[in-house]
């Protein structure tokens, strides 16, 4: 199996509604988002590639558009603005633009990742 994966950052806030009021996850917050998609195929194209860096361009473009500096509450709704289910959400956008996606990482934090693979 060959696997390529390529890495997104954006920045954004966010706030945990069901969280515990005392938890600090709950108040309004902002992260430094790294996001990695992976793509996964046992075989090649005629170029020799899983798929070409450049046809992900759409993905830094929908994260620019959509994602970047704005409230993933707004964006996502209340119940799906945590890290997994943000994996969960680009995993399926991706997966919709290309079949080989095979997994989502999605840091919050330089030592924390959440990650969504079928």
């Amino acid at each position: 199996m060959f696997r390529i994966s390529k890495e997104f950052q954006f920045s954004a806030s966010h706030q945990l509604k069901q969280m515990p009021a005392d938890h600090q996850c709950a108040r309004l917050h902002g992260h430094n988002y790294i996001v990695v998609v992976e793509l996964s195929s046992p075989t090649l194209d005629q170029y020799g590639f899983v798929r070409d860096y450049t046809e992900l361009k759409p993905l830094k473009d929908y994260i620019d558009d959509t994602l970047d500096h704005r409230h993933l509450n707004d964006v996502l709704g209340d119940d799906c603005a945590t890290a997994e289910l943000l994996a969960k959400h680009l995993y399926d956008w991706c997966k919709a633009k290309w079949p080989e996606t095979s997994g989502v990482k999605v840091s919050e934090t330089p030592k924390t990742w959440a990650e969504y693979r079928p």
